[in-house]
């Protein structure tokens, strides 16, 4: 290929095309728990944050449901995917070599949010939700007083026992005006070693010779980005408009390069560079949509 602006526009035009098909094609995990929430500034604040509305008979004057106002706040972060392309390589006519590497940009930048949300539900034992606990904890204050306190945590590995105790404590879990929150688990997740036993669990007629009485209870979701995470899950529901994490979205990826012929890169490096910019960040949602497992001890 002769090297000159048009034909360095038109090859970054392939790759492109390369990138957003991937990009397209890419299928992810991390929205069938995490609501994507546009934001247009640095950060965000939810302030509404716990507490999911219900409904009541309307006897004498309207009830205002008032809202304990939660300094939650979730900072966009930037991220970067950048590599280059020597242009002896594209005067060789050896440039269709680079377009799966697009591809796989492509890829990298939609699985991104995956590797992020699933690695913050890992640390949920340890990072705080709105309330200023941990987001898996047995301590969550409840009431306008916030003298009382639920569990979203257990520390058992997962069995019939622990996933059964796990499902009755989401469905009695109440909100802060002390009402039943209609929660109904939906979810498994758990990481690859868990695999085996989340699925005789889920979909065996038998287990050890007994009736499987949690037969079709929920979904399955196996997560390879949960592998540093081995012995841990989560049961969570998911099927609310709230959902138990928030991916909040500033800046979709997006392909740029520097191919001039006056650019630094090409003039004294002799390479074209590519690269992705994004803006974005994950973080929890309501802990009441979720419960999580350490899998530390037998259950």
């Amino acid at each position: 290929m002769v090297v000159n602006q048009h034909n360095m526009n038109s090859l970054f035009v392939g790759y492109s095309a390369a990138f957003n098909n991937a990009y397209q094609e890419t299928k992810v995990n991390y929205t069938q728990i995490a609501m994507t929430v546009p934001s247009s500034t640095r950060e965000t604040t939810y302030a509404w944050m716990g507490q999911i509305p219900n409904m009541r008979e309307w006897i004498g004057s309207r009830e205002i449901q008032s809202l304990m106002t939660h300094d939650y706040t979730i900072k966009n972060k930037n991220y970067e995917l950048t590599t280059k392309i020597p242009v002896n390589d594209i005067e060789d006519d050896l440039y269709g070599v680079y377009a799966p590497l697009m591809s796989e940009m492509g890829l990298s930048a939609k699985k991104h949010p995956d590797a992020l949300t699933f690695d913050l539900l890992g640390k949920g034992f340890q990072e705080k939700s709105y309330d200023g606990v941990a987001y898996f904890s047995d301590s969550h204050p409840m009431g306008m007083d916030r003298k009382k306190v639920q569990s979203n945590k257990g520390t058992e590995k997962l069995s019939a026992a622990s996933y059964a105790k796990a499902r009755q404590a989401m469905m009695t879990v109440k909100g802060e005006h002390e009402r039943t929150l209609n929660i109904v688990p939906d979810l498994l997740v758990v990481a690859p070693q868990n695999e085996a036993i989340a699925r005789e669990l889920l979909f065996a007629d038998l287990i050890a010779g007994t009736s499987n009485t949690n037969k079709n209870t929920c979904d399955l979701l196996v997560v390879p980005e949960l592998t540093d995470y081995p012995d841990q899950w989560y049961l969570l529901c998911t099927k609310r408009y709230i959902k138990p994490l928030v991916y909040q979205e500033r800046e979709k990826p997006k392909l740029t390069c520097k191919n001039k012929e006056s650019d630094d890169n090409v003039f004294f490096d002799d390479e074209v560079i590519y690269g992705i910019k994004a803006r974005y960040n994950v973080g929890f949602g309501l802990w009441q949509l979720a419960y999580g497992c350490t899998g530390e001890t037998e259950g």
